[in-house]
């Protein structure tokens, strides 16, 4: 059927959740879709032939919306490629290829696992990182909503001893959510993961979820400090972290790719966790993020809710990127 026939299908479904879901991405991604489709549609309407310079505009366009320099000129490469290969002349075909294209360079050949890696044994671990003010602890409250709705048994750990307000936001977020946080102020945080991951195997928590400190500034001190929790998570537990999730912020483009390459060079990172893309006309940050680093979004913020944390889907992203380039009700 292919990647249209697959929007085409989710446009005319009937399960109010699935629709729920589209709305939302449909939404969040309204600001970078009105940007990309007013600049796309410009394009179309100056070349009636696809020749060099018409690739030249897309590209700037692409990276525009963040999508990234290498992502677009690899982008660019297999476009042009598919173009020459089909004997595409008018622009006006182009639309299903672009988006047939980025589904294909975000996928890569790959299995896409955006599912948790549960543990089949004692307690899921969850190591959250990321730097400071990425929504990180307000992610863990969402993220810890969304398990207990799940009916997950769920364990929050105040591993950030060190930002001020840290440990008091995730206790205000265990009250929301109504679920333990194991703290201490003050202290060493491995100690405090080390009692909570025992509390969870003596209580029979099904989800530890972990928050971290966000200093990137001293790389060698965050590398030791996430060894060493990773060390006695370990030994806790076996095989233990299941998962460790990078929150990055969708509005900070390009540096949260940064922060991503900063992060795998540190530490194991599983899955990304992305924030804020509501409050971004740069959505295409999702693309570039699995493109440079190799690793899958699995998370995605689309609102300030508690509710508004989504698994991440690549249908629906792309159909909430690309939507108005195409007739979905055909």
């Amino acid at each position: 059927m292919g990647l249209l026939g697959n929007f085409k299908k989710m446009f005319n479904i009937k399960d109010d959740n699935v629709k729920k879901d589209l709305n939302s991405y449909d939404k969040a991604l309204e600001k970078t879709r009105v940007d990309f489709t007013s600049q796309l549609n410009k394009l179309s309407n100056k070349y009636k032939k696809i020749n060099s310079e018409y690739f030249e505009e897309l590209e700037e366009i692409l990276i525009g919306a963040d999508i990234g320099v290498g992502t677009v000129v690899n982008f660019i490469e297999h476009l042009t490629t598919r173009v020459k290969r089909e004997n595409i002349t008018n622009v006006e075909d182009l639309n299903e290829i672009i988006v047939d294209e980025m589904f294909i360079i975000y996928v890569n050949d790959e299995i896409i696992v955006n599912k948790i890696n549960y543990n089949v044994e004692g307690p899921t671990v969850i190591l959250m990182v990321g730097v400071n003010g990425v929504g990180k602890t307000t992610t863990i409250g969402k993220l810890a909503h969304k398990l207990i709705n799940e009916n997950k048994k769920v364990l929050l750990v105040a591993g950030d001893t060190f930002r001020a307000g840290a440990v008091e936001q995730l206790i205000e977020w265990g009250k929301r959510v109504n679920t333990k946080v194991v703290y201490k102020e003050d202290a060493d945080p491995t100690s405090v993961i080390y009692e909570g991951l025992e509390i969870a195997k003596s209580e029979n928590y099904d989800v530890v979820l972990i928050d971290t400190a966000g200093r990137l500034q001293n790389k060698v001190n965050l590398m030791n400090e996430l060894e060493k929790m990773n060390r006695t998570i370990g030994k806790l537990i076996p095989n233990a972290p299941q998962e460790t999730l990078l929150v990055l912020d969708a509005t900070t483009g390009q540096n949260g790719i940064n922060q991503a390459k900063e992060f795998s060079n540190i530490t194991n990172i599983t899955g990304i966790v992305l924030t804020k893309l509501d409050g971004t006309a740069k959505g295409g940050i999702v693309l570039a993020i699995k493109d440079t680093v190799g690793i899958p979004v699995k998370f995605i913020g689309l609102g300030e809710g508690k509710e508004d944390l989504k698994v991440f889907d690549i249908e629906k992203y792309i159909y909430g990127l690309f939507k108005d380039l195409m007739d979905f009700k055909k």
